[in-house]
């Protein structure tokens, strides 16, 4: 199995509101655990490969595909 890591950054967009100011839309937030469940690991169906994203024994997240 291949490891991948993954960086997530907060994205400002350019909305435009009745003032023409941009509005920053902050990252959908999902808790790691409510994600993950109780058996510290999910399944992820994207562009018709599988990833599987869980937590180590150290705590942290790691997705292989």
């Amino acid at each position: 199995m291949r490891s991948i890591r993954i960086k997530v950054a907060t994205v400002t967009l350019p909305l435009r509101s009745s003032h023409s100011t941009p509005i920053a839309v902050p990252p959908r937030t999902l808790d790691s655990q409510a994600l993950l469940g109780p058996r510290g690991e999910v399944w992820i169906a994207h562009q018709g490969q599988l990833y599987r994203l869980r937590v180590t024994a150290q705590g942290k997240l790691i997705l292989t595909k």
